[in-house]
């Protein structure tokens, strides 16, 4: 049978060096756009990606950030270690929005691409239908380390089993085998990079209670088995946020698009009903 998912590369530009970055679409409706999470690409919405009834109502878009998947570094990528940031991160997701055009998109992140999403709604509340934050918080410190990059360690292995155990055991055995799959590919040095991100350069504390969720609805799902970031950190910082809604997804860890997708879409449907 033929798959729905298509994809394809947009040159994008972001401080001042130039990028291809591959994408994948499947679908009609409002664009859904989908961030993936550390060390890891947009193979993680594989499944949302194929699933009839959510692709029949929204153009589901994920994409790789540079450095991931199938998206490229920049030219002489090697000159400089690869290290996230908050502003590198949003300046990277308005550049691809731009380059792919799409308008007005409803935005949905998992782990540092939960995170970002609320820097998103904060900075650009007008050009966002809405965001969804997937096991997401406003500070989530605690998980650099130099074994995730280190010239003695198999660092494809050392990242797959390191995420591996943030799922939940309830769901299907070989969805959490697939995420191991996917962040045993990365190359060395990225998930070290983004890690960087998601645990030293993001704190938002100081600014969540800004959000206008008037102009741009937040809602945040955590996964009861996550303890990266979790279904406490969540709940503060969804406190934070003036008419935020959180919801605790039971049977769940911290990659709810890729370890559970169906059970993910029954937390998913009321929310997303609100934009049909």
């Amino acid at each position: 049978m033929k798959d729905p998912v298509t994809g394809r590369y947009v040159e994008i530009e972001v401080q001042g060096k130039n990028c291809r970055v591959y994408y994948e679409s499947a679908g009609q409706g409002v664009p859904l756009v989908c961030l993936h999470t550390a060390g890891a690409d947009s193979r993680q919405y594989q499944e949302l990606l194929r699933n009839e009834e959510l692709i029949s109502r929204f153009q589901v878009i994920a994409f790789d950030l540079p450095y991931h998947g199938r998206s490229m570094p920049p030219k002489e990528w090697w000159l400089e270690p690869y290290r996230l940031t908050t502003d590198l991160y949003v300046e990277t997701i308005m550049a691809f929005l731009k380059a792919a055009e799409i308008e007005q998109p409803l935005v949905m992140g998992c782990s540092m691409g939960g995170n970002i999403t609320l820097e998103l709604a904060y900075r650009y509340p007008e050009q966002f239908r809405g965001v969804i934050a997937l096991e997401a918080a406003a500070a989530t410190g605690g998980r650099l380390n130099d074994y995730l990059f280190h010239p003695q360690i198999n660092g494809g292995e050392m990242c797959a089993t390191n995420v591996y155990g943030l799922m939940a055991p309830q769901s299907p055995e070989h969805l959490r085998r697939d995420v191991w799959w996917i962040y045993s590919q990365g190359a060395p040095g990225v998930y070290y990079g983004d890690i960087s991100f998601y645990s030293e350069d993001w704190n938002a504390t100081d600014r969540v209670d800004k959000i206008d969720t008037g102009k741009c609805p937040v809602f945040m799902f955590t996964g009861e088995y996550d303890y990266s970031c979790s279904p406490e950190m969540s709940l503060k910082t969804a406190k934070q946020i003036p008419g935020a809604e959180f919801q605790v997804m039971k049977e769940m860890g911290h990659f709810p698009m890729s370890e559970n997708p169906s059970l993910l879409m029954d937390y998913l449907r009321p929310v997303l009903q609100r934009f049909y």
